[in-house]
């Protein structure tokens, strides 16, 4: 990361010294004239060295602390420890406690709290806190090998200047790294719904969409056997939704990792000031961000190039969500979840008995829809596994009728039918053999541009939208 700065830095001078202005270099690297402006005053006092990040540590120390202060603290400390031991008086320690009596010892000068826990932590006079033993948890994943099999979907807070607290959601295909996003003021069920729509019509449907267990995701916490507003979603529009184990980051690692390449490229350096800023540095970094070629991960490949080597099923543009309760349709929908120490995971505000279970591992629970009701079923692995082994079945309680599927998604008509059939390749246990360069940038141009003007035009509908 260092070395990337550096090298942009580098690029910025560059750029200046072939004729270019600092509001040119500043839009074509996507930052501000005064960070372009601070670069260049660098170069100019110190060459290419005066590019390198300085030191932010004081020459001099003016405020350190004597020994003799140092050695009172820790005197006061092992005093009030006796004092505790014996049960005299109270039976406090920390730094508060050991300040309070410097100051009546009338010792100065009187170090800060931070300053005192620093010296007896130094000193060894500190305990360090004993963290709670907790068993990994090993839990059942799936294994995508194509795009537009699982799209990882999460929420990273950020805050406007001002102090407004916004919620800005994000999502990648866990094969082609292709990624979008979108930012709102709330984290409300209609927020979640309104992205993922947004999702499923820029990146295509995918065969399961992985969120989190927010409220906004899964219907909040208050009643059993809910069937939230992104449930129902879910299954209208043919995505098996899956839900990560609670407090368990790392099963969502794919879109965890993007969110620090775009608090990078969209917060850093930048001063944001309502969500049509958030969203208009947002869309700039995606743009960029599905046409990179030094992703580790992708051999050279760009996220979109990867992305349309199979032609995605999107969700019609057209598509809006109507303000009625949506039905419950035939589908699927997943949980990936640890097994308590009583025997039971907990689905839906539920709590469901696993028979012969592994404390060490999780489990994946699946509740079905069908024309004649739902079953939850809980398996040791995930539908990919080669062996998996069903450890229970219980009817799942609805309260209403089950409809049958409503075919939404179709192959996008973005893209002329015969573009369609030249990039879409058979189910082939050999990687499909690749198009020309030329044939697959101008495919992909194509693509880009029209995205682009949807991605616009859905931005716009949504900002009037929220306007009236």
């Amino acid at each position: 990361m260092k070395n990337d700065l550096i090298a942009e830095r580098k690029l910025a001078v560059m750029q200046l010294k072939h004729g270019q202005t600092i509001a040119e270099v500043a839009k074509i690297l996507n930052r501000s004239p005064g960070w372009v402006s601070k670069w260049k005053r660098r170069y100019e006092e110190g060459s290419w060295t005066g590019l390198k990040e300085k030191s932010r540590a004081p020459i001099t120390h003016g405020n350190q602390l004597s020994a003799t202060i140092k050695q009172a603290v820790c005197q006061t400390r092992m005093e009030l420890e006796a004092e505790a031991e014996l049960g005299i008086g109270l039976k406090y320690i920390g730094g508060r406690a050991i300040r309070t009596r410097l100051k009546q010892k009338k010792t100065t000068p009187l170090p800060s709290v931070p300053t005192i826990e620093r010296i007896i932590r130094a000193a060894g006079l500190t305990q360090p806190k004993a963290k709670p033993m907790k068993p990994e948890i090993s839990y059942p994943h799936l294994h995508p090998t194509q795009p537009h099999q699982l799209c990882q979907v999460d929420i990273v807070p950020h805050f406007l200047r001002g102090g407004q607290r916004i919620a800005c959601f994000n999502a990648i295909d866990v094969v082609s790294r292709y990624p979008t996003g979108f930012a709102y003021e709330q984290r409300r069920s209609q927020d979640a719904a309104d992205f993922l729509i947004h999702v499923w019509q820029e990146l295509g449907i995918p065969q399961y969409t992985q969120v989190d267990n927010e409220g906004c995701f899964s219907g909040g916490a208050t009643h059993t056997h809910v069937l939230g507003k992104v449930v129902r979603l879910a299954l209208t529009v043919g995505t098996e939704l899956v839900f990560s184990p609670v407090n368990h980051p790392q099963s969502n690692g794919f879109v965890e990792r993007f969110h620090q390449d775009y608090d990078r490229h969209v917060w850093e350096d930048t001063y944001l000031n309502d969500l049509a800023a958030v969203n208009q540095q947002g869309q700039s970094f995606f743009a960029l961000y599905q046409q990179r070629e030094d992703h580790s991960q992708l051999h050279g490949q760009r996220p979109a190039m990867l992305h349309l080597q199979q032609l995605p099923e999107k969700l019609d543009a057209d598509f809006q969500m109507s303000p009625k309760k949506l039905p419950l349709r035939k589908g699927r929908i997943h949980f990936m979840r640890q097994v308590t120490s009583t025997g039971t995971v907990r689905v839906l505000n539920a709590n469901w008995i696993v028979p012969q279970f592994d404390p060490t591992k999780g489990v994946w629970v699946t509740i079905e829809f069908k024309r004649e009701g739902a079953t939850l079923l809980i398996f040791d692995a995930a539908p990919d596994a080669t062996n998996r082994r069903c450890l229970a079945t219980y009817p799942f309680p609805l309260k209403e009728a089950v409809e049958p599927e409503e075919p939404l998604c179709e192959i996008t008509s973005e893209q002329p039918r015969s573009i369609a059939q030249e990039i879409h390749f058979p189910a082939q246990t050999h990687p499909p053999k690749p198009m020309s360069s030329f044939r697959q940038i101008a495919q992909v141009g194509e693509w880009i541009m029209i995205s682009s003007i949807s991605r616009t035009a859905r931005l716009a509908r949504h900002v009037l939208f929220t306007m009236y």
